[in-house]
């Protein structure tokens, strides 16, 4: 799979206004940092942004191309403006290769369960959960098949399969789906016996 690459470009420390401006000419502020405190204000496109990051989740290592320097990032948060649809802002986060580093790692399930041709429901209580590993040892997602899971059977985070390299820092005994047959309604009363 390729790699996600985005480019930005610096800016200096701004105002309320000067963040306001820059959302009017089409642009997102944005900051990387590092686990040593390092800060660097960026500017991306929003067009190239979506475009660019469809698909990305936090553990999706992308390429952040800043002038002549490319940097290994990870995006570590989106501020969402939920009543226009658009991305107010961006935290990058720099990895380092040979520093292990935590994510959160989406769960996607694949296929029809048994249990629910039978009649059974899928719950999926747990839609992603924490690693640890090197940066290019992280998975993007963990795909689950769940088209043997029988009625009343689950799937457990112990249950993923993972590299060696990865450790999941997440409960064990967390639950990740599960088939439930759905409650019927209550059987009649069978007729009261004679006193």
């Amino acid at each position: 799979m390729s790699q996600h690459v985005l480019n930005a470009g610096v800016r200096a420390v701004s105002t309320k206004g000067d963040v306001k401006a820059l959302r009017r000419q089409g642009k997102i502020p944005a900051v990387m940092y590092n686990r040593h405190g390092k800060i660097v204000h960026l500017t991306l496109d929003t067009a190239e942004f979506a475009k660019a990051t469809k698909g990305v989740s936090e553990s999706t290592i992308v390429k952040l191309e800043v002038g002549a320097d490319s940097y290994q990032c990870m995006i570590k948060d989106r501020q969402l403006n939920w009543l226009r649809g658009t991305i107010e802002h961006v935290d990058f986060f720099e990895v380092e290769s040979g520093v292990a580093i935590r994510a959160k790692v989406s769960i996607h399930l694949i296929g029809t369960p048994v249990g629910v041709r039978e009649g059974g429901v899928l719950e999926n209580p747990v839609h992603e959960i924490e690693v640890e590993c090197l940066p290019n040892d992280m998975p993007e997602k963990f795909e689950i098949d769940v088209s043997g899971l029988q009625a009343n059977h689950s799937v457990h985070v112990r249950d993923i399969n993972h590299a060696p390299a990865v450790k999941i820092l997440s409960s064990l005994d967390q639950v990740v789906a599960l088939v439930k047959f759905a409650r019927t309604e209550a059987e009649p009363v069978a007729a009261e016996t004679a006193e």
